[in-house]
């Protein structure tokens, strides 16, 4: 691994390597004394040095909109919370919803997959094998 800050290493958020989040929420709105709407949301949180070194190196992945659009569209909320990004919100009003949240979050797995392979390629970190 090549030699990083403790700053640097701290923006990884991962002990060995590039740790972010993606997540699938249900968020219930509740006005005056009922529910008004259920939303089902999927939000990514990206660590601060992948996030930062993919925008230096945006021009390797301008083919790839998605991550062109979370570089684009996510907001920067701290060491803690990294850059976050709404990568999809829909009004739950029956399935096929849920399955769009999903096809999203898996969709912001793969494209965070991909931005920690480029930043463990530059860091030559190794990758964890595949069980």
């Amino acid at each position: 691994m090549k030699k990083l800050s403790q700053k640097q290493l701290d923006k990884l958020w991962g002990e060995d390597g590039p740790y972010s989040e993606a997540d699938l929420s249900i968020q219930t709105r509740i006005l005056d004394d009922r529910v008004s709407r259920v939303f089902i949301n999927v939000e990514v949180k990206i660590n601060p040095f992948t996030f930062e070194f993919i925008k230096k190196h945006r021009d390797k992945f301008k083919d790839n909109q998605i991550i062109q659009q979370l570089l684009d569209h996510s907001e920067y909320h701290g060491q803690s919370m990294g850059y976050v990004s709404c990568a999809f919100e829909d009004e739950f009003v029956g399935n096929e919803i849920m399955e769009k949240a999903q096809q999203h979050l898996d969709y912001a797995r793969k494209t965070i997959i991909l931005m920690h392979e480029f930043v463990m390629d530059y860091l030559e970190i190794s990758k964890i094998p595949k069980v």
